[in-house]
């Protein structure tokens, strides 16, 4: 007898006209917490994958993209990153990469539901391994208030790290929380935002922008990289300067000789990332 075949988990993208889709043995966990319906599955090749309201946020199998790419990218920026802010970012997988980097002093996530590093800490436990650094602090808060009462000048560089603008996370796309942000910051620092799909959500990067530029941030610098379970497999991390500085320029000699295991994230992948496609040139002025 000859079994049946394996489900599909599909996440339909109706802005995109499209769909991504992962096969799945079962489902492991489920939880409504006060926020959000946090979801847990286990594919048959890409390991555990986790659905906030639906939408794919984590698998064990190309987290690294995303994750590499909003630590390593600002720190290398940065000229000497040692207090940093993660704002969101509850599966800890930045948190974890940005605590390979020596320099850091201080590193605070700030996630508004517990409840998604509680499902990360028994679903993703590498990406948690981190957690009880010394230098870390992991707090449940709302990341808006946090910002708005950071003490001025305090951060070198604060990474934002949300679901989509929709939700808990809409206040995290606005001038008065970019504002925040550029107080909190010292003179030489930098913001990161994940920025979506620049191939489907443009118009967003370009909103984000304006609203960083009228909160007063100076120079911007949008990096693409793949990660193949986000809608259209395209995504991108934005870094916003307080002061006016080419964000082309990283520490180039110390990514080319980072002393920590990475998986995607090196001195070329960066330097590459800063190369312009045509269309985001075009759009982005950049």
């Amino acid at each position: 007898m000859s079994s049946s075949p394996s489900p599909w988990l599909y996440e339909n993208f109706e802005h995109t006209g499209s769909a991504f889709g992962l096969r799945i043995t079962r489902k492991l966990d489920e939880v409504q917490s006060p926020f959000q319906k946090i979801e847990i599955y286990e594919s048959t090749d890409w390991g555990n994958v986790m659905l906030i309201d639906g939408a794919m946020m984590v698998t064990t199998r190309d987290n690294f993209f995303y994750h590499e790419m909003m630590a390593h990218a600002p720190l290398f920026t940065h000229p000497a990153p040692k207090n940093v802010v993660i704002i969101g970012g509850g599966d800890c997988g930045t948190l974890r990469e940005v605590l390979k980097h020596a320099g850091v002093v201080t590193a605070v996530q700030c996630d508004i539901d517990e409840q998604v590093t509680v499902m990360a800490e028994k679903y993703f436990p590498e990406l948690c391994e981190s957690n009880k650094d010394p230098r870390a602090t992991v707090m449940f808060d709302d990341g808006i208030a946090y910002m708005a009462n950071a003490a001025p000048e305090s951060i070198d560089v604060i990474i934002v790290d949300s679901t989509d603008p929709v939700g808990p996370a809409e206040g995290l796309f606005n001038r008065a929380f970019y504002e925040s942000c550029l107080k909190a910051l010292r003179p030489d620092g930098l913001l990161v935002q994940q920025s979506e799909s620049p191939l489907a959500l443009m118009h967003l990067i370009q909103d984000m922008r304006g609203a960083m530029r009228d909160a007063g941030f100076k120079t911007f610098r949008t990096l693409p990289f793949p990660q193949p379970c986000y809608p259209t497999g395209y995504w991108s991390g934005t870094i916003a300067s307080k002061t006016a500085r080419d964000l082309t320029d990283f520490r180039a000699a110390d990514a080319a000789a980072k002393t920590f295991r990475t998986t995607y994230y090196n001195a070329a992948i960066h330097r590459a990332a800063l190369a312009m496609p045509e269309f985001m040139q075009a759009a982005l002025n950049d």
